[in-house]
């Protein structure tokens, strides 16, 4: 990996994204890829979405999609000893200390996969401070947090890359794909929609990417996806990381520039309602219908 800290500060503030190449190097990578194969076989063992914890599949059961799909997973480091080593792998410090500092908090761990035929693998376009609920459980949660985004497979225009509008970060919050049920998996975004925000569709980048490099981006950065139009999946991770110093929120990841485990029992990250069933639990929502 190579990049110069001063030019990535300064892209994340003017187009609120930025691309490392080959964040992650190439012997990483397979073991990456070997273990998110993994990971999807663990989730496919559930009937239907689950959580534990902050742990937690989301699955589309074969009984509305003719075959069971795993499209995304939370918090995996609870049951894998390789993912909770990777969260806070040196290469996260590297990037994220000239925007965060030396003490860093992780509020979400996330893989996305878009297998072929789940039909359900778009994004709408959408900002991600619409998920953070508690927002004065951060002193500043727009400047203080930032997302690092990593490609395991390739991500191309065809299998449903990371788009993404330049600049819109400095429109402030937009509440694109607030309307109706607010899911953001069903359905797409139409170009007048984002007209309606003074955004242009035409300023729309694909951020294709090869396995191990990274993008990274703010809570206002509009972005979305295309489902996979491709034969091949897609998977992708997300890990998103606040100033330390100043959230509430969060599972420690680096403290004094130091890589810190997962403590004894999770603590609140995005899921406001941990505390209330910590046990293994089903979720059977039909909310892809």
């Amino acid at each position: 990996m190579s990049f110069d800290t001063k030019d990535l500060v300064e892209q994340i503030a003017e187009n609120g994204y930025a691309i490392i190449r080959k964040f992650i190097d190439p012997e990483s990578i397979l073991e990456l890829q070997e273990q998110t194969k993994w990971l999807y076989s663990e989730g496919l063992k559930h009937y239907a979405s689950f959580r534990h914890g902050n742990l937690s599949f989301e699955i589309l059961p074969e009984k509305h999609f003719g075959k069971r799909y795993l499209i995304q997973a939370y918090w995996f480091a609870w049951m894998s000893k390789y993912f909770e080593e990777f969260r806070r792998r040196p290469e996260f410090l590297e990037v994220i200390n000239p925007l965060l500092g030396d003490n860093i908090k992780q509020v979400a761990q996330q893989i996305h996969w878009k297998p072929p035929g789940a039909r359900l693998t778009g994004y709408r376009f959408h900002q991600d401070l619409r998920f953070r609920e508690s927002r004065d459980a951060y002193q500043d949660i727009v400047n203080d947090t930032v997302t690092v985004g990593i490609a395991i497979d390739p991500a191309t225009s065809e299998n449903g890359c990371l788009r993404i509008v330049p600049r819109s970060h400095k429109n402030g919050y937009l509440g694109l794909s607030d309307n109706g049920d607010g899911m953001i998996m069903k359905g797409l975004t139409h170009d007048d929609e984002l007209r309606s925000v003074g955004l242009d569709p035409r300023t729309i980048v694909d951020v294709e990417l090869e396995p191990g490099d990274a993008v990274i981006w703010g809570l206002l950065t509009v972005h979305g996806s295309l489902p996979n139009s491709s034969q091949h999946d897609r998977a992708f991770s997300l890990s998103s990381y606040v100033r330390g110093d100043t959230s509430q929120r969060g599972e420690w990841a680096f403290r004094d520039g130091v890589s810190t485990p997962l403590g004894d029992i999770p603590q609140l990250c995005k899921y406001e309602k941990l505390y209330e069933n910590l046990e293994p639990q089903y979720i059977e929502s039909d909310w892809y219908l």
